[in-house]
């Protein structure tokens, strides 16, 4: 006599925690107070507000909480740095795609001939890319604040003063460019942004500007 099967038990499926949807970004409101900074930075200064080395930063210049540079400019290059509590606004200032106009004064070794500033006003062949056409021009040397230290100077070649306008951002774009056109940049100081200048400011001095591109 056969055995009668064993019933098959069936145990409750076990139901699996659904995972929680991603949260959703929420667009952070802007201040109640936006705050728009002009900073002249100066030589050897890095564009942040700390560092674990010890090196000079903003912080050793600027005492205003909740600010935040909208952009970057080189630590060994000088002139106008804009901060922001505003993130919206640090946005448009830094993307390129507004394409926002910088000047720059730019100390550089040899002579701008035509041809190379013609070069520079078509637009330069880096390793990254042709670079946008710059507004370039001779310019007559600057009164400007004593950089310390001091430029280096090689008694036998001459040095020269340049105005380039740019409007993009790349990693040392205006040192890549004078470079690649025979015209070593020896000093660098961005003036303008926009419509913001650092006229009136000298080194490591700041100024508060209505928080508006």
């Amino acid at each position: 006599m056969s055995r009668p099967a064993r019933p098959v038990s069936r145990q409750p499926a076990v139901k699996r925690p659904q995972s929680p949807s991603a949260p959703r970004r929420v667009a952070k409101a802007p201040p109640a107070e936006p705050k728009l900074i002009l900073f002249n930075k100066p030589f050897d200064v890095l564009t942040q507000f700390s560092d674990g080395e010890g090196r000079a930063t903003l912080k050793d210049f600027i005492d205003i909480p909740g600010i935040y540079p909208a952009g970057r400019l080189d630590r060994d290059s000088e002139g106008l740095l804009l901060l922001t509590n505003d993130g919206q606004l640090q946005a448009r200032i830094a993307d390129p795609k507004h394409k926002l106009a910088k000047t720059y004064w730019v100390q550089v070794e040899g002579e701008p001939t035509e041809a190379r500033l013609q070069r520079l006003r078509e637009g330069v062949e880096l390793n990254d890319g042709m670079t946008l056409p710059a507004e370039a021009r001779l310019l007559e040397e600057p009164q400007l604040w004593p950089r310390n230290p001091p430029v280096r100077f090689r008694k036998n070649v001459p040095t020269y003063w340049l105005e380039l306008v740019i409007r993009e951002g790349r990693n040392r774009q205006v040192r890549r460019m004078t470079a690649a056109v025979g015209l070593p940049t020896l000093r660098l100081v961005r003036v303008k942004i926009g419509d913001w200048s650092i006229e009136g400011l000298d080194q490591g001095e700041y100024r508060q500007v209505p928080a508006r591109l």
